[in-house]
């Protein structure tokens, strides 16, 4: 039970992992750490998402909270609402201390868990391994309560986003839109509608926690087929994943991969500070070092929020698509603030392809995985660490960064080896000028790290 609370979020199998006594425990502790009187809920479109919340609020009420429950949305919306002053009727205007999305994100259907902000920071790491010993340590039992303040948090944030945007009135561009059976399209059609968008598509619309129609994980290649076939007939398309806090973009060309996104956003920004991490291209480090700068720092999306916050950065982006504005908005990843920002620069004539053509060119590969275990996974990366440092004048290195797994600098490329926070798997990425060095960076580290599995 304790690989539930992982680095990022709680995530396991709906009744297996996730059970009443453990979901109801979940709210009660954690509702202990909240000073404020109210807590934010809302979930994803799992079929036991509800159920969950009501396992949830049952443990927030024993615990003294008075919970305001928002319902179906996706999970920027509940980092919006943790940032907003709610109007209760009879009550008036509160502020939440804390908010959950009952979310399983990208995983199988079977999955579910929660992402949790309290205080308007994510809580996470140690966080959430310290409530994870609280939890299965007490024998407490709580009785079902699901009383909670229902409240129309969706009506609040599409106004936000339709006055935040309502320069893109009618905005004259072919746009077609894959949220995978997810909970994007909650709060979508009526933003575009809204802001009188009307040559729009949206696929697979209807929230379905089976994902009938395809795998909600955009950051798979496998799961845009359908909307690739569908750009035939439409300028751009945006695909998210299940609770839609990530997202791609394409056109009729390319796939704009996260980090590519964050370094077109810089373009239009003054002096910007911009946040990515190991695993993003060393182009969008070198490009955006030109004009302002940008700063490496360790992959997911809990780490890059708090680093936003240290920093004061105007952004910052994960390859997979998470991508937080801190400039105009609350440094969160939700990805149909998101698409909207994508859309400013379309109106604004920003011209992807082109822009994307004119950087130098470069050969990477996707994310390799290497399957391991959780026990020897750090201690494989440590070790590699303390080899590549003795081999480094012998292997023509040029820079070792150790700030989340090893990221080996050589001069025409570079390769990164690092363990994953959320999965028994250590990940791969290789980066080179050309593809006879690519090669070769990856052999080379790749028999390295085959010596130490």
């Amino acid at each position: 039970m304790k690989a539930i609370f992982r680095e990022y979020d709680i995530r396991g199998i709906f009744e297996k992992e996730l059970n009443s006594d453990i979901v109801k425990k979940i709210g009660y502790f954690l509702g202990k750490k909240v000073e404020n009187d109210y807590v934010l809920v809302s979930y994803d479109a799992r079929t036991h998402s509800p159920v969950l919340a009501n396992w949830l609020i049952s443990g927030f009420n024993k615990a003294g909270k008075k919970v305001i429950l928002a319902g179906i949305l996706p999970t920027g919306v509940n980092y919006f609402g943790n940032f907003q002053k709610l109007c209760l009727d009879g009550i008036g205007s509160v502020e939440v201390g804390a908010g959950v999305q009952i979310t399983g994100s990208h995983n199988p259907p079977e999955y579910n868990g929660f992402k949790i902000t309290l205080e308007k920071a994510p809580f996470f790491g140690e966080q959430i391994y310290k409530l994870g010993d609280e939890i299965l340590s007490s024998d407490i039992e709580i009785e079902d309560n699901f009383e909670a303040i229902n409240y129309d948090l969706k009506s609040q944030y599409i106004d936000y986003i339709s006055n935040q945007f309502s320069h893109l009135q009618g905005l004259d561009k072919k746009f077609v839109f894959d949220v995978a059976n997810g909970v994007a399209g909650v709060v979508l059609r009526d933003i575009l509608d809204r802001l009188k968008i009307q040559n729009y598509k949206i696929m697979y619309e209807k929230p379905d926690g089976t994902f009938p129609n395809h795998h909600p994980d955009p950051s798979e290649e496998k799961n845009l087929i359908d909307i690739k076939k569908e750009l035939a007939n439409f300028d751009y398309g945006f695909a998210y994943d299940g609770d839609a806090d990530r997202i791609a973009f394409l056109d009729k060309k390319y796939n704009y991969k996260g980090d590519i996104l964050a370094l077109f956003f810089a373009k239009n920004m003054k002096n910007p500070t911009i946040i990515s991490e190991v695993k993003a291209t060393q182009i969008m480090y070198d490009e955006i070092n030109k004009f302002g700068k940008a700063i490496m720092y360790k992959t997911g999306h809990s780490n890059l929020k708090v680093k936003i916050r240290e920093t004061n950065a105007d952004l910052a982006a994960e390859v997979s698509g998470h991508i937080f504005f801190n400039d105009r908005y609350f440094g969160v990843d939700d990805a149909i603030y998101v698409t909207f920002r994508i859309m400013e620069l379309i109106k604004d004539g920003f011209e992807f392809d082109k822009e994307y053509e004119n950087l130098p060119k470069i050969y990477n590969t996707d994310e390799l995985k290497v399957n391991t275990t959780e026990d020897k996974k750090f201690k494989i990366i440590n070790e590699l660490k303390e080899r590549l440092f003795e081999d480094k004048e012998k292997l023509k290195i040029k820079d070792i960064i150790t700030v989340d797994g090893v990221r080996v600098i050589f001069e025409n490329g570079w390769g990164l080896v690092r363990a994953s926070n959320t999965t028994p798997v250590i990940v791969t990425r290789f980066e080179a000028e050309d593809e006879k060095s690519l090669e070769k960076i990856q052999n080379t580290l790749m028999k390295y790290l085959e010596e130490l599995l």
